[in-house]
């Protein structure tokens, strides 16, 4: 994971190298994971502030939800903020090999000052680094949720299912968000939500309305808990629909 202004370099993986997924396959990874992590307590986020890690795809496919994610993120804070607020850290991938992630924002125009910097770039999908960051972060401070919103995935799925069960374990549950019907992107996605804990959520190309209720229900839950989702759900149907899939 890179900050600006150096990227990273690394192997991605080729379009199409897309695993059926097994999650048998990675029971040894998860049993080594939950070795290293049964001594480390993820510390919390300080008394009355979520902290939600925000990653998007910035290939160029996504150039119509980027503006609508720039668009509807003060959602997020304005839900959060009736709780208890809410701290952000946005983490994007384009190009071959460009994932970066921002300090950790507490700020709605801060955030959107940011997004609407970055320019989208070709490129094939890096999830596997979103979801280490997310992984690194827990450990080393505290995360309350991941959201991760795209269209596709071009990587091995049991190594992001492994990763997603990592996660799991530190209780960092993962909120999938898939733009479109593509099968494999959906099976993948709604895996990942699984084993993590999380879930999943579809929308429409260019349903502001859809993406907006999911966004506001995550980042209740990561201001408030389940008790925050469960309230909200009882007026918005994104709400109730995650609700009813996080453990």
């Amino acid at each position: 994971m890179s900050r600006d202004p150096t990227p990273p370099r690394s192997t991605v993986p080729r379009a199409g190298e897309a695993d059926r997924l097994t999650p048998s396959a990675t029971s040894d990874e998860i049993a080594a994971f939950v070795a290293r992590v049964k001594a480390v307590a993820p510390p919390q986020a300080a008394a009355g502030r979520g902290r939600l890690i925000f990653a998007l795809d910035a290939t160029m496919s996504r150039q119509p939800t980027w503006d609508l994610a720039c668009q509807l993120q003060a959602d997020m804070f304005r839900e959060a903020g009736a709780i208890g607020g809410l701290d952000v850290r946005l983490v994007y991938f384009r190009g071959l090999d460009e994932c970066r992630a921002s300090p950790w924002i507490a700020d709605t125009a801060q955030l959107s000052r940011l997004m609407s910097r970055i320019s989208i770039e070709g490129g094939h999908t890096q999830i596997r680094k979103v979801l280490a960051e997310a992984r690194r972060e827990a450990i080393a401070h505290g995360v309350r949720a991941l959201v991760f919103v795209g269209d596709a995935m071009e990587e091995n799925a049991d190594e992001l299912c492994a990763t997603a069960g990592e996660l799991g374990l530190l209780k960092v549950p993962v909120f999938m968000f898939q733009e479109g019907h593509d099968p494999l992107t959906e099976r993948t996605y709604r895996e990942i939500a699984r084993l993590s804990g999380g879930a999943y959520g579809r929308f429409d190309p260019g349903a502001a309305a859809q993406l907006r209720e999911l966004l506001r229900a995550v980042a209740a839950y990561a201001a408030g808990g389940r008790e925050a989702l469960q309230r909200l759900a009882q007026s918005t149907g994104g709400a109730a629909a995650l609700l009813a899939q996080i453990k």
